[in-house]
């Protein structure tokens, strides 16, 4: 009966630091003076054109996990991403056929407002790079391989805008809350 009762304790120990140390949820309210929420800055955010048929599939991704209204008709942030894609043969049969390939992504994004100020240097919010690896099988038939790469794309496109949704939340948050 002693480790339950211990348990209830450290827990509410922990509820009470985080509430002592300014924890806020990621996507919860701000308070009046911090304005929306960090979903209402991201769906003010407009994705430029990506190059590529994976750049289209990311663009379609993030615009539906950013912007679920559509479009912003006025956006106060731009997004810019350049996505690079690159293949690896893994495993090999005896006559040196791959058989196991990987498939890497990566994004390099930019996070600017919409509006430049008179300072060039403020209208950058965040930069940085996102990669995933995927792995697919090199099969016999060509049909089946084709298949099996565009699902490992689809895979990686889905990781990548995980994270990119996950750095722009984290981004945004901080210039709400006014840190450098």
């Amino acid at each position: 009966m002693q480790m339950p009762t211990r348990r209830i304790w450290v827990f509410s120990l922990m509820l009470l630091a985080l509430a002592g140390c300014g924890f806020q949820p990621l996507y919860g309210q701000r308070s009046a003076a911090g304005g929306g929420s960090v979903q209402d800055e991201l769906a003010a955010i407009r994705i430029l054109p990506i190059a590529d048929r994976s750049g289209q599939l990311l663009y379609n991704e993030l615009r539906d996990r950013l912007n679920p209204a559509g479009k912003p008709a006025d956006p106060q942030y731009l997004l810019s991403i350049t996505l690079a894609e690159q293949r690896e043969e893994l495993a090999f049969r005896g006559d040196e056929t791959a058989t196991r390939a990987n498939l890497q992504l990566s994004a390099r994004y930019t996070l600017r407002r919409a509006t430049p100020d008179a300072d060039s240097a403020e209208t950058v919010l965040a930069t940085g790079q996102v990669r995933t690896t995927t792995a697919y099988d090199i099969l016999e038939s060509q049909y089946a391989t084709i298949v099996s790469i565009e699902d490992a794309r689809a895979r990686a496109i889905n990781v990548l805008s995980d994270d990119l949704q996950a750095r722009l939340a984290v981004a945004l948050s901080q210039v709400a809350a006014g840190a450098p």
